[in-house]
């Protein structure tokens, strides 16, 4: 039964205002403590351990909000009001009936693997190397630049590209699946490395074993790099590697009953439907 939740969003439109509010009416109706936290209020911290994190929004402020939690080990549960809703599942207009069914502990919980930049360390000063989604090394101006990667030492191939995205499997159906990179379902611990306009066009993404450590060493004519981590960036001298590694905590995710990553993924990419009709 829940006793504590916290919620979390960018509280930056009018629809995302409407969720958090009826969000919180319907948790009061049930007696359920309720923080609310806000973007700009990341460095405040979650107290008391909450049973359960809403985040409210889209897949931005989820990803935001996997900062918050990632070494907590409290389950993020998300209401889409915003676009697509991979991560933020639950639909904003179905928040009383899954409040229902999350106080009957009628829900499963998915753990997913994430990313880390091991080097350099400390790479976005106070906030975590850890992604959920992907890690990408990108070109900072309009010449491609030029990658090796390593997987565990090993020599993997150069890649002529505009880039490069290192996903997870949460992160196989976001920028890895506009590449034409593989859809893996929550659960797997591969990685995947799909390449960004290769200048090679027999390269092709690839999965390795999620317990393989990536070193990527670029080269380029410009001086930096783009590197990013989910919704984080930063500029980096050519000269300075890139090394990947899954990090050893998971995220906790909540699927409610008669909810499934291939429903969603069915309704998300409008598989099966005639367009024509």
């Amino acid at each position: 039964m829940l006793k504590k939740v916290a919620i979390y969003s960018k509280d930056n439109n009018v629809k995302t205002r409407d969720g958090v509010e009826r969000l919180v009416k319907e948790l009061d109706l049930r007696g359920i403590q309720v923080q609310l936290y806000h973007k700009g209020e990341e460095s405040t911290p979650l107290t008391g351990l909450p049973d359960l994190v809403f985040s409210v929004g889209g897949d931005g402020t989820f990803l935001e909000t996997v900062l918050k939690v990632k070494d907590l080990g409290i389950p993020v549960a998300g209401v889409n009001t915003g676009r697509m809703g991979f991560l933020a599942n639950i639909p904003g207009e179905e928040i009383d009936k899954s409040v229902d069914q999350l106080c009957r502990n009628d829900y499963e919980i998915v753990e997913r693997s994430m990313l880390e930049i091991i080097r350099p360390p400390q790479l976005f000063d106070n906030q975590s190397g850890i992604a959920l989604n992907e890690i990408t090394i990108q070109k900072a101006n309009l010449s491609m630049i030029t990658i090796h990667v390593y997987v565990d030492d090993v020599f993997l191939n150069t890649y002529w590209a505009d880039g490069l995205i290192i996903s997870t499997a949460t992160g196989s159906t976001a920028y890895n699946l506009s590449v034409g990179g593989p859809i893996l379902s929550p659960g797997d611990e591969s990685i995947i490395i799909s390449p960004v306009a290769p200048h090679n066009l027999t390269i092709r993404p690839i999965l390795v074993s999620g317990n393989s450590r990536l070193k990527m060493v670029m080269e380029a004519r410009a001086e930096e790099y783009l590197v990013t981590c989910d919704f984080r960036f930063r500029r980096l001298p050519v000269k300075e590697e890139i090394h990947i590694a899954r990090s050893a905590t998971k995220l906790k995710t909540v699927m409610l009953s008669g909810r499934d990553f291939y429903s969603t993924l069915r309704n998300r990419l409008m598989w099966g439907v005639d367009r024509r009709n």
